[in-house]
């Protein structure tokens, strides 16, 4: 039998979970969409920045998930890794902008029914980086299946990042195990302040932080906290910054693609400093934010804002 072919152009880097639809309310009687999803977010952020990138998912059939395809593509995913499927889209409505108030539908939907035995033959020979988190590890049956796989990559070799993105009410104490799981597994874990007090129910973030440290304390774990800056730790290493000033249009994406910027920089670079991967980071969260919507950063913004970075000193 002849050995399976190869393809040279395989992913590198895929993130896995969902990919949906915001339904987001700008008037009394309207409405507007963008595509979103935290996972499917990160893979575009990643592709953009230069990265050969898929997005592990599936999608509905309808317009909602058609449009899904289109950005997809715009983004250079590669395509072979979504499975499109004649169920019902997921969706975000977001009734109310400030404060922000939301709501998921999904009963059934496209994304639980993700099969990663549908994906391309060879895949994870050259797989280097893969991504979990969000409603991918909540919602069954999918989170069973996202959490074997990214135990089975991590057992091949494979290098795990993890964001929780903590939404409310899925994630409440029935995951605490999968928090526990994944936070053990991955070898970067990027979480915000507002994560951590809504994943542990606990006023201060820092308890959580200490919990996910003592988890695993050999892990890259970046803490972000908006417009205070954000603090990456690894090891006895820890460096903290404050984000380069931009004209801030607004911050939809910006937490995933300041996770698209650390893995590009460990990915390009895996023995450079904290403070460089942290650099590459807030730089490319920075970028986000200054075109409405989700933005993805492009090489030559990041490149431009790592600079005026202001790292803190002790």
């Amino acid at each position: 039998m002849a050995p399976p072919i190869l393809h040279p152009d395989l992913p590198h880097f895929i993130a896995f979970g969902e990919a949906l639809t915001d339904l987001i309310r700008t008037g009394p009687d309207s409405w507007r969409s963008a595509c979103g999803g935290s996972p499917w977010s990160v893979a575009v952020a990643m592709s953009t920045l230069g990265q050969l990138s898929a997005f592990g998912g599936a999608i509905s059939r309808d317009v909602f998930g058609k449009e899904i395809w289109r950005a997809s593509q715009e983004a250079n995913l590669d395509m072979r890794f979504i499975q499109q499927l004649a169920r019902p889209p997921l969706l975000a409505v977001v009734h109310e902008l400030d404060p922000l108030h939301y709501f998921f539908i999904g009963q059934d939907s496209a994304d639980l029914h993700f099969r990663p035995e549908g994906l391309p033959l060879g895949w994870t020979r050259s797989l280097r980086w893969a991504h979990f988190g969000s409603l991918g590890l909540v919602r069954e049956p999918l989170a069973g299946r996202l959490l074997s796989l990214a135990e089975a990559l991590k057992a091949e070799g494979r290098l795990i990042s993890y964001a929780p993105s903590f939404r409310a009410p899925p994630m409440d104490a029935s995951y605490d195990d999968t928090l526990e799981q994944m936070c053990r597994l991955a070898d970067v874990i990027k979480v915000s302040d507002e994560d951590l007090r809504g994943l542990f129910r606990l006023p201060d973030h820092r308890s959580g932080l200490a919990q996910i440290a003592a988890w695993n304390p050999g892990a890259w774990l970046l803490l972000t906290r908006g417009e205070a800056g954000a603090t990456l730790f690894h090891g006895v290493e820890e460096c903290s910054a404050r984000p380069p000033r931009v004209d801030v249009v607004d911050t939809v994406g910006a937490g995933d693609s300041a996770l698209a910027g650390l893995l590009d920089s460990l990915m390009r670079n895996a023995a450079a400093s904290a403070e460089q991967h942290l650099r590459w980071a807030l730089a490319a969260g920075a970028a986000a934010c200054t075109a409405a919507g989700f933005a993805p950063p492009r090489p030559k913004q990041v490149a431009a804002l790592a600079d005026a970075v202001e790292i803190l000193g002790d």
